[in-house]
């Protein structure tokens, strides 16, 4: 377990399972201590990766292309490769290899720390408030689905998105929170132990299904692009090849979308319509990226047979992306925060009532998805910054938690069925870790 100082000692309710040994083959390197060596190894990569951008990795929103396969969500995926150690930036120093001051005292295990914003705050380089990517708005803009396609958008389990889009964000609560998440236990570590965003949350926030398939996606090219745009969109091939010169990529903006959709719907083309609306939906909502105007075309290949996109685990789809956002911001280096926002910052209302400055909203009826009734003005959140709530965090006791707010909207409680979703998550290419047993006070074991 993780020994720390000054975000209290009781980091988690239990141990994590570490990955079995079947899973740690040659494909995966083993984990070293932060010898010397070692950390001149690292430095020597780093520079060799700055001398040639060509090599760097795309951003995480260049989503590769979708296959036919469909593997069961509950299936183990293939172990992602980790990082070496992880070091504090002193080079040579004997102190390195006890840890970080103010954090972990046993360096192997959150081996990504030395790049953790929060390492960065301990250090006196204060990050600004994340710049939060939201398109909530856009959903208001292409409206309620028209009569004539509302079946086919219901019968793919999505339809709930159209009413779950917390239009004003609070920079300063989420920032607060992701610098308390670890990419390597997927938790955010409090004062009162560990907590996560669950597929429990997801089912009751959202209402979106969390069993079923996922996608696996292969790489996607531009000329793709053109193809399914032709194929499942019904655009000419100059239409399709123009609007991704436009957006720069396999990938279309929004506002054409909203356009495209209207001219289907008088053209009563009404299933190319309905694939237009679920593209331009999911780019708002679960698949939302940074660059606040684009949707990757790859996610057109789920809406092939509209019929078939209702048993898609969205749900689980839905936590994949969350995740990735969040590994992400959680570097010091990065600026901000993409992904579907609104399960982020429900989510934190929901367990954390005296934290947040929201009010609920008063249409809210029972049955709709629990995101549905939270309301958030400008006028709450003008000049809260993160470091206040980083305050309140650090004063969190265990009666300041909602630890099961649902209720009757639970989504899963049988513990064989939770346990079965704990290990890996993947939705194409991106792959996280799920580690529900680290929260089982949050599920109401403990």
């Amino acid at each position: 377990m993780v020994r720390t100082r000054g975000l209290g000692r009781a980091l988690g309710v239990g141990r994590g399972r570490g990955i079995t040994e079947d899973t740690h083959e040659a494909d995966v390197p083993l984990r070293r201590r932060p010898t010397a060596s070692a950390r001149k190894q690292r430095v020597r990569l780093r520079e060799d990766m700055t001398e040639r951008p060509e090599d760097v990795p795309q951003l995480h929103e260049d989503v590769p292309h979708v296959s036919d396969a469909t593997p069961e969500m509950t299936g183990v995926t293939d172990v992602v490769q980790t990082e070496g150690v992880a070091t504090d930036g002193s080079l040579g120093s004997p102190a390195a290899d006890e840890g970080f001051p103010g954090g972990p005292r046993d360096p192997p295990i959150l081996i990504d720390f030395a790049e953790h914003v929060a390492h960065s705050i301990w250090s006196g380089q204060e990050r600004l408030d994340l710049k939060l990517v939201s398109h909530g708005r856009k959903v208001d803009k292409i409206g309620r689905p028209t009569p004539e396609i509302e079946g086919l958008i219901a019968g793919t389990g999505l339809s709930p998105l159209i009413r779950c889009s917390v239009i004003t964000t609070d920079p300063g609560l989420i920032s607060a929170f992701v610098e308390r998440w670890h990419r390597e236990t997927s938790t955010f570590h409090l004062p009162v132990g560990e907590l996560t965003i669950t597929l429990d949350d997801v089912a009751s926030l959202l209402h979106l299904p969390i069993t079923g398939a996922l996608h696996t996606f292969e790489p996607l090219v531009t000329s793709d692009a053109i193809g399914l745009l032709t194929e499942l969109l019904e655009v000419s091939h100059e239409e399709a090849t123009f609007e991704t010169r436009q957006a720069g990529g396999p990938h279309v903006r929004l506002g054409w979308l909203r356009d495209l959709y209207q001219s289907q719907c008088r053209s009563r083309r009404w299933v190319v319509a309905a694939r237009t609306y679920l593209l331009h939906l999911v780019g708002c909502t679960l698949f939302a990226n940074k660059s606040s105007t684009h949707v990757h075309v790859v996610h057109l290949e789920a809406f092939r047979d509209l019929a078939q996109a209702g048993g898609f685990a969205w749900g689980a789809a839905a936590l994949v992306h969350m995740y990735d956002h969040l590994n992400d911001a959680s570097q010091a280096s990065t600026r901000q925060l993409g992904g579907y926002i609104t399960l982020l910052q429900c989510w934190i209302y929901e367990h954390f009532p005296t934290v947040h400055t929201s009010v609920i909203h008063d249409v809210y009826h029972e049955g709709s998805p629990r995101a549905c009734r939270w309301l958030t003005g400008k006028a709450h959140m003008t000049g809260i910054k993160g470091a206040l709530y980083r305050r309140c965090l650090d004063a969190l006791s265990v009666t300041d938690v909602c630890w099961m707010p649902y209720g009757e909207h639970w989504g899963v409680r049988a513990f064989d069925l939770i346990l079965s979703y704990t290990s890996q998550l993947r939705w194409g290419q991106i792959v996280v870790y799920v580690r529900l047993e680290r929260v089982l006070r949050q599920l109401g074991y403990l």
